[in-house]
């Protein structure tokens, strides 16, 4: 059966190649119109137009105040830490990467392993685009399918040549709400114990949205996300964040 979260993955590169018209973009990707499949690029078009950008902003601010310049500025901090990290890290995984460029537009990862991981559907359509940009996948991309509540992540990375031993930049963006806190434990095990010198940068809901205690005026996204399509599953308290994460690392690291 498929999974209804392979259907969210054009949404944020959507946002990335409409923000290209702006000048200067928030984030700067060229790719990211190229990269998207056809049915992702007539809001692309449309939005040249700096009225029906401004209808197509207001529309996404409606369902969640505040996304489009949150899902932007995530991808520039996320890219700005790559950067910083670049001479520290012998290799990048990216979870539940979707249409994601960084593995293409950052020159910082040219020569670096990169590791895509994400479900099979999401994987195969990637492999397509890709194809169709580049002829082939570039040579230091692996592309990795996986569904991370089954299946084990270290013994996936493995298989398609990933070390343990590398000193790693994983980034997890927008994917932490779409699994169980089954999936999440499991994910964040295997981080806990990666290589001394890695890093890590995630996004996560937040816990009060999804158990409805606080909306901040997202009623429209929980009522799709939450209660119609019922894809958002974990949140965490942004005020425990910190304790949660070194509590694992604790236990996994014994």
């Amino acid at each position: 059966m498929k999974n209804p979260a392979t259907q969210t993955a054009l949404g944020p590169m959507v946002i990335v190649a409409v923000d290209q018209h702006e000048n200067p973009p928030l984030v700067q990707d060229e790719l990211a119109y190229q990269i998207l499949p056809a049915r992702g690029k007539i809001a692309i078009i449309a939005a040249k137009w700096l009225p029906l950008r401004r209808l197509l902003i207001g529309a996404t601010e409606r369902k969640i105040p505040g996304l489009w310049a949150s899902m932007l500025c995530r991808k520039r901090y996320i890219d700005e830490q790559l950067q910083a990290a670049d001479s520290q890290i012998d290799a990048a995984v990216i979870l539940g990467a979707g249409f994601d460029t960084r593995a293409y537009r950052l020159p910082l990862l040219a020569a670096t392993p990169v590791y895509e991981v994400d479900l099979p559907t999401n994987i195969n359509r990637k492999r397509t685009r890709l194809t169709r940009l580049y002829g082939e996948i570039p040579a230091n991309v692996t592309l990795v399918p996986i569904d991370l509540e089954t299946q084990d992540l270290a013994d996936v990375l493995a298989d398609h040549g990933y070390r343990p031993g590398w000193p790693t930049f994983f980034v997890w963006e927008a994917v932490t709400q779409y699994l169980t806190e089954a999936g999440v434990r499991k994910t964040f095990d295997f981080l806990a114990a990666a290589a001394p010198g890695s890093r890590l940068v995630f996004t996560y809901v937040r816990k009060d949205f999804l158990d409805r205690t606080a909306l901040y005026g997202g009623e429209s996204a929980y009522q799709e996300f939450v209660v119609k399509r019922q894809l958002w599953h974990f949140g965490m308290d942004p005020n425990h964040v910190v304790a949660q994460w070194i509590s694992w690392i604790a236990l996994v690291r014994r």
